[in-house]
């Protein structure tokens, strides 16, 4: 099973080919393809990759499938015996993405000391 963990957004997503995620708004139009760079871990079967924070060259690719609203989420304030109550709400704006394509650059190797 090959999977990534990606950062966007101020979260972490663990994502697969083929994966549906709703992401934070992207200022791309649906139907676009967009790109994350910030992979922070890559695992393809027995291997895993971490990064230092993140894996350099790698990136995921994602198909833009429709700009949507979250669930409304109302936040209710009330103190009790003074008559306050206020109520306020507000829907968080997503980006519904399909991920197409996992890929991690060249393996960087650690550099040989020589032997003086």
């Amino acid at each position: 099973m090959t999977y990534a963990i990606i950062k966007t957004g101020g979260r972490q997503f663990r994502v697969a080919e083929g994966d549906t995620i709703d992401v934070d708004l992207l200022d791309v139009d649906p139907g676009k393809t967009a790109t994350f760079g910030d992979v922070l871990t890559f695992a393809d079967g027995k291997d895993v990759t971490h990064g230092n924070p993140l894996i350099s060259g790698a990136k995921v690719t994602a198909e833009v499938l429709e700009q949507r609203k979250d669930k409304k989420v109302i936040a209710f304030k009330f103190k009790r015996r003074k008559g306050y109550h206020r109520t306020v709400g507000h829907r968080r704006k997503l980006t519904r993405v399909k991920i197409k394509s996992i890929s991690v650059g060249a393996k960087k190797t650690a550099p040989k000391k020589s032997e003086d």
